[in-house]
């Protein structure tokens, strides 16, 4: 009876659609349906989309969880200006049992680029304003949801602001998490340059090496990374599967985007002219960065590297992490990864969480009210 139950509500369903069912969908419509799937129902759960005063001007944020009990996990995306907010529908989901997470379009991009004026933000563009900007939405956090500590996870340029902020403020954090770590950019671009022209030579493709080597040295000797030059390192690395492992394009994440329940057009579009703005702003800053230096944080430490990933280069982020102190630390290899995790071992990448980065969050601690 039940089974019977259940198939008459899928018919009845199904025939309530029918009038428009050879109508074509819009992207609106397909986004509406798959935000449905994700919406947040449990009784002591959160699902809330909103912008705040960060750094003087409107930042967005999205905070999920399915028991607002559970530890905040803060994501900062990479790019700069490559908000993951877009794609979170692929992978967010699971991570919503076990912590409340937060999305947070950066200064100048996605929806917080649509939420300010570009050439006022333009002007403000900087690492160290970046960071103080992480550093105000913890604490807003914080007070917000009654969380002593948070956890913070940066990927890829992210990781640059989460490394700083865990320097700065360890006792906020249960434990900072690297993906795709920036430890070293000049060493990292001279790594995935080398892999790029190896690759193309192993391919024989005359095209790319002509390319590869037309931009030699690379980095330049000052140390420097001009814009043109890293399009085309980056044309050959993801070509040859060192951004995304057995993939040679970006296209299937810049596609699930035009989908996005959280997503208009307009800020879709937004991504582009962010990265336009920003990337060429804070390029001098990201070519200098180096943590070499940095031997102590005051807080644990996970990190997760793709064995494939050119784009920011496992290899010296081991290195510094065989030299680090820390009161727990852990590094984890995705082996069937290069740069983009989450899209690419999902399923691990869960576990990891879970298992690894989950137990961090000291059981019994009091909240700030």
């Amino acid at each position: 009876m039940k089974r019977g139950f259940c198939g008459l509500v899928l018919l009845a369903t199904l025939f309530s659609g029918a009038a428009a069912a050879d109508q074509p969908m819009t992207r609106e419509q397909v986004g509406q349906l798959l935000g449905g799937t994700q919406k947040i129902v449990s009784s002591n759960g959160v699902d809330e989309a909103r912008a705040v005063t960060i750094g003087g001007i409107q930042q967005w944020i999205t905070v999920r969880g399915r028991d607002r009990r559970n530890p905040i996990l803060l994501v900062l995306h990479g790019g700069p200006a490559a908000p993951d907010l877009a794609n979170r529908y692929l992978f967010e989901g699971p991570w919503t049992d076990y912590f409340t997470v937060v999305e947070w379009d950066q200064r100048g991009a996605g929806k917080t680029y649509g939420l300010n004026d570009p050439k006022a933000v333009a002007a403000t563009l900087s690492r160290e304003r970046m960071t103080q900007d992480a550093e105000e939405l913890v604490d807003y956090l914080r007070k917000t949801y009654g969380k002593e500590k948070i956890f913070v996870m940066g990927h890829s340029w992210g990781s640059v602001l989460g490394l700083g902020l865990a320097q700065r403020h360890p006792e906020w954090l249960y434990a900072y998490v690297g993906v795709g770590q920036v430890i070293d950019t000049r060493e990292g671009e001279k790594i995935g340059y080398d892999f790029a022209l190896q690759a193309a030579k192993a391919d024989h493709n005359g095209e790319a090496v002509r390319e590869l080597e037309a931009i030699a040295p690379y980095p330049e000797a000052d140390g420097a990374l001009p814009l043109a030059k890293i399009g085309v390192q980056r044309k050959w690395s993801v070509h040859y599967g060192g951004l995304a492992h057995g993939r040679d394009n970006y296209g299937y994440w810049a596609n699930a985007q035009t989908l996005s329940p959280d997503y208009s057009q307009a800020d879709l579009d937004a991504i582009a002219k962010g990265s336009a703005v920003t990337l060429p702003a804070l390029l001098p800053e990201l070519a200098k960065i180096d943590f070499n230096d940095l031997r102590k944080l005051d807080c644990p430490i996970v990190m997760f590297a793709g064995r494939y990933d050119y784009t920011t280069p496992s290899s010296p982020v081991e290195t510094w992490y065989l030299r680090l102190k820390a009161p727990a630390k852990r590094f984890v290899w995705f082996e069937n990864s290069a740069h983009m995790i989450a899209a690419e071992e999902p399923g691990r990448m869960l576990v990891h969480l879970v298992q690894d980065v989950l137990p961090l969050a000291e059981p019994g601690r009091k909240h700030l009210r």
